[in-house]
This record gives structure tokens, sequence and C-alpha cells, in this order.
């Protein structure tokens, strides 16, 4: 990023992460411009994970400020109009209001595995794989709880959704992030009508004087309208009023949708691995898989593909928890190292490791893990007396358990003989160079590549959203991605080691014998 003057064809996207909202400014080509960002976290409530709405509009305007000192400490001017504008949120979770707008419930995250009746009861009726963190599974595990709110429900929706409503008044979502709401038909790029119908058919659903027609938002795809920017949306947004109503917003997505643009992911038999709080991938499908797998979501890219997503709730958290007892250590012992400086440390002393860690197990389940069945998360390292426990093999052990329950998803995709040419990483996981990239390829067995946008991440991918939807030239989402944008970026791909392969292959024996151990943790602390 470089000083710049504002011109009013720049876009704007922003995306709340699970940790962290972030704001990306960037040009009419899509080059980023300016930043800025607000850390947040998610609260255990009452056995929920929530996030309060202070914390959605209070993070939302601090991002949108420190992104706009950025601009004004570039160029001298803050933002008065732009071209358009992007949100995007982690994807599911549970958000119901009654007819004057009020949320019903706190918003319940994707972190929560509070539905496992719901999923399976609906996964039974559909025929369809419906994860606990779907929208439709808290509801009808709301309505199976007979809570009391279920009546007055008006409208349902996800945090980008939220967001997106509030500032344009519209009630609407982009394909992919509705694809977490409820099974999508993509011959017809929306809901799909079977499902609907034995939805509402359901003796204990039909009670209720709402309809789940109704109560959805309406499913939009990449480059369609969804509404501007209102005044009472600007003033949100940016409180000093500088900014101007008007500005065009596009679909807002889901993380996952943002990641598959970040990453140039949105083609037949391209996917991506998104590695932060949680880790997904997504593999854009060119046949559908023959079953129903419990660990395989369907969804779909931003313009209605089907995707297969294997989608695990603990990625990094675990290790970030890690880490910080080293940063913590580095400061008791005086030595003056940043903590970028230690996490490079850490992640390249794992590349000494033992390709199998030397018997060295780390479980990373902060919350519950579903492709495992794992209810509740107990963070946990074991080892055997004999195993050859070093700083090396602990941190690569540390690194392994961020992938391994992917694996045993992904393990499912090989069986279908699904095609991935390659896989391109991008989050947290990869900001050390080579490091996450390589074990990954080895854990993968296939090519991992990183691009040179992937610190950019999902606030960057919906910006590209943001402009595709106001110079999209009739071109199609894959042909303004490869025109537009990634022709002028780098990438490099690393090809899995064979001795990572076996090694994580030995490792993955002992990791599935111990999720008994892990269970076992759950049940009795």
């Amino acid at each position: 990023m470089s000083d710049f003057s504002l011109r009013g064809k720049e876009a704007l996207g922003i995306e709340f992460g699970s940790t962290r909202i972030k704001a990306v400014l960037v040009d009419e080509n899509c080059n980023p411009l300016a930043s800025g960002s607000h850390d947040w976290e998610n609260r255990l409530e009452n056995g929920i994970w929530t996030y309060h709405i202070d914390d959605i509009w209070n993070g939302l305007q601090d991002a949108y400020k420190n992104l706009n000192n950025e601009v004004f400490n570039k160029c001298g001017m803050h933002i008065a109009t732009l071209s358009s504008i992007g949100f995007s949120a982690m994807m599911h979770g549970y958000m119901p209001f009654d007819k004057d707008g009020i949320l019903l419930t706190p918003f319940r995250t994707w972190r929560n595995t509070i539905t496992s009746k719901a999923s399976e009861e609906l996964t039974k009726l559909f025929n369809f794989n419906i994860p606990q963190r779907w929208s439709i599974s808290h509801l009808y595990q709301a309505i199976l709880n007979d809570e009391e709110h279920i009546s007055d429900i008006s409208y349902l929706t996800t945090l980008a959704g939220y967001v997106h409503w509030k500032l344009t008044g519209k009630k609407v979502l982009g394909i992919g992030e509705a694809s977490g709401m409820f099974p999508i038909d993509s011959s017809i790029n929306n809901y799909d009508e079977d499902k609907l119908d034995k939805f509402s058919s359901l003796d204990n659903v039909k009670k209720y004087p709402w309809r789940i027609r109704e109560i959805l938002p309406k499913v939009l795809l990449a480059g369609d309208d969804a509404g501007v920017l209102t005044q009472e949306g600007a003033l949100l947004l940016d409180p000093s009023g500088v900014l101007k109503p008007g500005i065009p917003l596009c679909p807002p997505e889901g993380d996952a949708g943002t990641g598959m643009v970040a990453t140039n992911a949105v083609s037949e038999r391209t996917g991506n691995i998104s590695a932060g709080t949680s880790i997904f991938s997504m593999v854009v499908l060119d046949e559908m898989l023959e079953k129903v797998y419990e660990e395989i979501d369907m969804v779909t890219t931003p313009t209605g593909k089907p995707v297969a997503m294997v989608h695990c709730n603990n990625c990094c958290t675990d290790l970030d928890y890690w880490v910080n007892l080293f940063i913590q250590f580095s400061k008791l012992s005086g030595i003056d190292l940043s903590k970028p400086q230690i996490y490079d440390m850490l992640y390249n002393c794992a590349l000494d490791g033992d390709a199998d860690c030397g018997g060295v197990i780390n479980y990373n389940y902060f919350s519950g893990e579903p492709v495992t069945k794992a209810e509740q998360g107990r963070p946990l390292f074991v080892r055997s007396e004999d195993a050859d426990f070093n700083l090396s093999n602990f941190m690569r052990s540390q690194i392994y358990s961020t992938m391994a329950t992917l694996k045993i998803g992904m393990e499912i995709l090989e069986k279908e003989h699904v095609k991935i040419d390659c896989l391109t990483g991008h989050g947290g996981l990869f900001k050390t160079p080579v490091v996450g990239q390589k074990l990954m390829a080895g854990a993968m067995n296939a090519p991992i590549a990183v691009m040179e946008t992937a610190g950019e991440g999902g606030a960057w991918g919906i910006a590209v959203l943001a402009r595709y939807a106001v110079d999209k030239k009739g071109e199609t989402l894959e042909e303004y991605l490869n025109a537009n944008v990634f022709s002028k970026y780098k990438s490099t791909t690393i090809e899995p080691d064979d001795k990572d392969v076996c090694g994580f292959e030995k490792y993955m024996k002992l990791y599935k014998k111990g999720l008994a151990v892990e269970k076992s943790a759950a049940d009795n602390l």
C-alpha cells in the first residue's frame, strides 16, 4: 500500500471475522490502498457463544474509523463517497428478529454445538447434510426446545445479512452465505423448493404463524443489485457524517465465499483452505457427490456453483495460546522480540521436528468439533513416556493439530475421487512463509499454493466482489477475477514431500486413537 488520491472509484470491503473486524479500501483495479481493523472476541454466556449487538456496531465503526485515519494520513482526505461497498462475516449462526426489528435471542454463532438433534433430524428429512451451525439447524432446535421467541419471528438472517439490512434496508444475502442458512438448488440458484416444502410440512413447524419462505432473506448472485447505502446506514458506518448515502452495495457474503474470491478458487476443480480461528476447505465440484456425508457441507460459490466444504470449528486458537506462553517468557527474560518474530521462530522450529512428531499429540479443541462428534472442547496435549519430547516436535504437533480434523473430512473427498488441481491457502496459519504451506501440502497430499494476496483475506475478497458489482461489463465472476485481478499477482506452490506425507499419516493414526481421550477429558473436566 502506498500514498494515493481519492477519486470516488474506490471500493470498501469489511469482514466480521471471529477475532477481528477488518476494513480494506481498494482502487478500481482492486489493489489494496488502506486498511483498518478492530479486535473483538466472542463470549460464552449461559452456554452460548455470542457477540453483543453493541459489539457489532462499535466494532464496525472503530474498524471504519481506523481505515479512514489511515486514508487521511496517506492522502489528506477522509472518505466521502465510494464506487461500492461490501460486507461479509463468519458464516451461519442464528439471528431471529421480530416485526419491529428487535433481536429475539442473543446472536448464536457458528461456534455453538447445541443443535445436534435438529441437525440429525433435518439431515434425515432432507437426505442432505445439515450441519449444526447452519441457521436452519438453530431454528429447528429452538422449535424442538419449544423456545418462547419462535412465534414472534419475522425475519431470520446471519451476521452479514443483518449488517447489510441495517445499512440498506434490504433483506438479502449472497447465495454463498444463503447456502449456510438453508440448502440451495444450484439449478435455480435459490433455496431448494422441495426441502422448503418438507420443512413447512412438519407438524411442529406448521403450528407457528410464519412460513419458512417468508422469513428467509432473498437470494442474490455475485454482481446483483443489493441496494444502496441509506442516510441512516451511512451514519451507522460513519457517525461523523462525512460518508454520503447512495453508494451501491454488493450482496453480503460469508467468509467462505470471500475466501474463495480472495484465492481465485471459484472455478470447477479449484479449492482453498482458510486457516484462522476455524479451518475449512472449499472444493468447487464438477460432479455432485454420490452420497450424503455428515462431515461434508454442500454450499456454493458466490455465483451458485456447488461446493464441498469441510468445516472444522478449531484451528489456530489453541496454537495462539501456546505461542503467548513463549511471548510471556520472552518478556520475563528481558529479550526484546516482537510477536511476529516469536511466531516465525516457533513456526520455523517445527520444520526441524520429526515428520510424525515423535509420538507427541495435540488436540486443539477449544470448542466442540462436529466432524469428530466432540460435543465440547478441551484443549489437550498428550505424549507417551517414551515420546521424543522437544520444542521442534511440540511445535510441529501444534501445527499438525490445526489441520488434523480437516484431514478426516478431506479423506472422504479422496474416496469420492473428487478432482482437485490445486488448493490455495490463506489465513493466519500461512502468514509465516513456507511452514504452514509445506506442512499442509504433506497433510493433504496435494499441492498448496499461496498468493501474494493471502494476507489480505476476506475483507479484500468482499471488496473485490463490491468492485465486480459495479464493473463487471458482462463478464462472469471467473472471467473478471482472471482478467482484472489475479493476472498481476504472483503465487508460490509447494508440492507434497513424501516424508511429510508419510509422517502425517503416522501422526493421524495416533491422533484418531487418542480422540477417545479428548472426549473423555470433555466428559470429566
